[in-house]
């Protein structure tokens, strides 16, 4: 009989789920665009203020996780307690939850105790504001080369850290701080907040 994926370790965890990378699918925006859609039929459109496609499954010609990662920014008037319970009961599995200083919970769907599903989502949500992935994602979008250095990069990590999910983020931190530095100073404040006019992505 199998363990719920609650009863797991974190090693088994890292063992049913290793890092896999694959030329990036063209079905991916599809992926991201069914399931926008879902998060807007279970969750009131007064409290979304932006979601966006984010992560590498963004980027075309990217080498990636088969992995959709959301970005949901939330107005401050959301009850979140709210929003979380509704998520869970549409699939979705709470994965982190902080409040303070600032609302950030993370949660996913596509994990099953047989492994990964066809689609795999992770879903970032906070509130509003200028948030570095949404930078760092334009950056390799429109600088090719940088684009193919990160994928040249994460292959060469990813044998190493095949079963070792937090080691294959941390060995990308200075890359990936590096260029979201770069893109922040050369488009400014692209995504400070200036109202709150619902921008999708």
């Amino acid at each position: 009989m199998k363990k719920e994926l609650s009863q797991m370790s974190l090693e088994e965890l890292w063992e049913l789920f290793p890092i896999i990378l694959k030329e990036h699918n063209s079905c991916y925006k599809e992926w991201y665009k069914s399931e926008k859609s879902n998060i807007f039929r279970c969750i009131s459109n007064d409290y979304i203020n932006r979601i966006n496609h984010i992560g590498s499954s963004a980027v075309n010609n990217l080498i990636a996780k088969p992995t959709i990662d959301i970005l949901l920014e939330l107005n401050r008037t959301s009850d979140i307690s709210q929003i979380i319970a509704t998520l869970v009961n549409n699939g979705w599995t709470l994965m982190s939850s902080e409040l303070e200083p600032e609302v950030k919970f993370s949660l996913n769907k596509g994990y099953t105790p047989n492994g990964f599903a066809e689609r795999v989502y992770h879903l970032h949500v906070r509130y509003l504001g200028d948030w570095n992935e949404l930078y760092f994602r334009d950056y390799l979008i429109e600088h090719y080369e940088v684009a193919a250095e990160y994928g040249r990069l994460k292959l060469s990590l990813w044998k190493k850290y095949e079963n070792n999910r937090d080691g294959y983020t941390d060995a990308k931190t200075e890359f990936i701080t590096n260029f979201t530095e770069k893109a922040r100073r050369e488009y400014a404040d692209r995504y400070v907040p200036k109202n709150t006019r619902k921008t999708l992505g």
